[in-house]
């Protein structure tokens, strides 16, 4: 199986997965809520298909076959969206459709797309209950996300191998794709965790996340945890390189 499935395949990270996935000469099937809205998706090697993150069953069919999932959906796409207005139980609906239909499908590795607004921060306190470094406005969505975080976390005995991977940092929209990232633990870089070398600040590409998205689908190097994925500025000799990670890894 060669195949990725890639979840919210319209969105910045989903079309950084999948461009990373086609270039190391894998297929995706690109998920979106409704195809004709994304008439750009299509290319050689991409399936563009209808579905819904909600429902398990919908899932299963999507995913049947390929060699994982991506999670990288969004209830919104836009900032210029009522973001205050998101159910608190979107992420954590995802979460359960998500490990219930890639079970029923029998595809065992899940990489869902993380939000640093619920890393910790210098005071350890998550960096979405800092109104001064976090927009108040904003604070509802990443409740919801972090609700979806910790509902995998609840799940983590399933048959489903899952990780979710948090971009800490800034997060560059046209940044260049290095092949290069280093992977960290729950604080922000620079915060005694790593990074906290004073040598650069933290950032990261779209195209340097989608490649550790599909490293983690190719080579899982992180079980039934969150870790965070950054670059440090400045620093040439980052931690993980094509299929090479430095750190600990969690057993399944």
């Amino acid at each position: 199986m060669t195949g990725i499935v890639v979840l919210g395949a319209g969105g910045r990270a989903g079309r950084a997965v999948t461009a990373e996935a086609l270039a190391r000469g894998r297929t995706v099937t690109a998920v979106v809520r409704d195809p004709a809205r994304y008439p750009d998706l299509g290319a050689e090697g991409v399936t563009v298909v209808q579905g819904d993150v909600l429902d398990a069953g919908t899932v299963a069919r999507v995913a049947a076959g390929h060699a994982g999932a991506v999670h990288a959906v969004s209830p919104f796409s836009g900032p210029e969206e009522a973001v205050g207005s998101v159910d608190p139980r979107f992420f954590v609906r995802a979460a359960d459709a998500l490990l219930d239909g890639l079970g029923a499908a029998g595809v065992s590795r899940l990489v869902a797309v993380g939000l640093g607004a619920n890393l910790l921060g210098a005071d350890g306190r998550m960096v979405l209950d800092d109104p001064v470094a976090f927009p108040p406005p904003l604070r509802p969505f990443a409740l919801a996300h972090t609700a979806g975080l910790h509902r995998l976390r609840e799940r983590a005995d399933g048959p489903v191998d899952w990780v979710m991977l948090t971009p800490a940092g800034f997060l560059e929209h046209d940044g260049p794709r290095t092949g290069r990232y280093r992977v960290g633990g729950e604080r922000l870089p620079g915060v005694g965790g790593a990074g906290s070398d004073g040598r650069g600040e933290p950032w990261l590409s779209y195209a340097d996340l989608a490649v550790a998205v599909v490293d983690e689908i190719e080579t899982p190097a992180w079980h039934r945890t969150r870790v965070s994925v950054f670059n440090v500025r400045g620093r040439e000799e980052d931690d993980r390189q094509g299929h090479g990670v430095s750190g600990r890894r969690r057993g399944k």
